[in-house]
């Protein structure tokens, strides 16, 4: 299952930490270093103009094997997932209740049953992830409202937050009371994420939730002055991943795999390692379902960064 190999190309491992370096320096602060998984900036989750609007149904049923929608259900696929985050990210913050909801590929919500309704919680690591379809548009008046996912977010022990998620290139946006508003406590400019399609067809988009709460120290990206993971290939993948990552000083390290759940599923390194660049290769064991899983990497026991993967039959 793990296959370690130090890469001896020291040369290029401290082009690569000094170019990291460097990006910092630029920065105002190290708590806005971005990565593909994370917000510009640590942003605040904002409200949404409309609230949690007309067609909200109390006592959701949980989310099963992490689909809101079911395999039949007509429209284009989409996968959203994130990690739910305390107000300036230096924690990340497990069991937060995400209730969610949105219409089908016609722009009709089903006000009878909890069709595209479910609720899930942000897991052990802080993530959570869902499969659904785009939402259609419907009517407001004379406009047609963009396509948005509803939220309502917990987090333990704190008020819930209840906004809603649009997506980039949506010609409705502009025009649209609540996409449109781009400063102050209604401000959606972080709400409006991308999508890209994966190898399947299907579009991912990555939405992280930054609120008021109590979390667990190990946020990646405030701390990839320590270490980073660099790549992971092929994604998605059938038999084998590659991880290349890189310590940045003598550190006790781990390599970990998690599933969506939270649990870990593989320890792909656990030991002392210099200052260098290293692969390990991930071979998920026989029986171990499809789907998404994150890769996280350890240093001193502090969760400095992580990546997302998604096993394919």
């Amino acid at each position: 299952m793990k296959n370690q190999k130090k890469i001896n190309t020291r040369r290029q491992f401290l082009i690569n930490t000094t170019l990291a370096t460097l990006g910092f320096g630029l920065l105002p602060k190290l708590g806005e270093a971005k990565s593909e998984q994370t917000q510009a900036d640590c942003d605040k989750t904002t409200l949404d103009y409309y609230g949690e609007g007309p067609f909200y149904t109390s006592n959701p049923p949980e989310i099963a094997n992490a689909k809101l929608a079911k395999d039949t259900e007509a429209g284009t696929k989409i996968i959203i997932s994130g990690r739910v985050k305390n107000l300036d990210c230096t924690e990340f913050i497990p069991n937060t209740v995400i209730d969610v909801w949105h219409a089908n590929d016609a722009g009709s919500y089903d006000n009878s049953g909890y069709n595209l309704r479910g609720k899930t919680k942000s897991n052990a690591q802080g993530f959570y992830t869902f499969e659904s379809i785009k939402p259609g548009k419907y009517l407001n008046g004379a406009k047609y409202r963009p396509s948005h996912i509803h939220f309502k977010i917990t987090p333990p022990g704190y008020p819930t937050i209840t906004t809603q998620l649009y997506f980039e290139g949506d010609t409705d946006i502009p025009g649209d009371a609540a996409a449109s508003v781009k400063t102050g406590t209604y401000d959606a400019s972080h709400r409006i994420i991308k999508l890209t399609k994966n190898t399947e067809g299907n579009y991912e988009g990555t939405w992280d939730i930054v609120l008021d709460g109590k979390g667990i120290t190990g946020i990646n990206d405030l701390h990839i002055n320590k270490g980073m993971i660099y790549k992971a290939t092929p994604n998605p993948f059938k038999k084998k991943v590659c991880i290349s990552y890189g310590v940045f000083e003598e550190s006790n390290i781990e390599l970990l795999v998690f599933d969506s759940a939270g649990k870990t599923v593989a320890t792909l390194k656990k030991e002392k390692l210099g200052k260098e660049k290293y692969e390990a290769d991930w071979k998920p064991q026989k029986g171990l379902p499809n789907g998404m899983y994150f890769i996280a990497l350890k240093i001193n026991d502090l969760q400095v960064h992580y990546t997302k993967v998604v096993k394919q039959g």
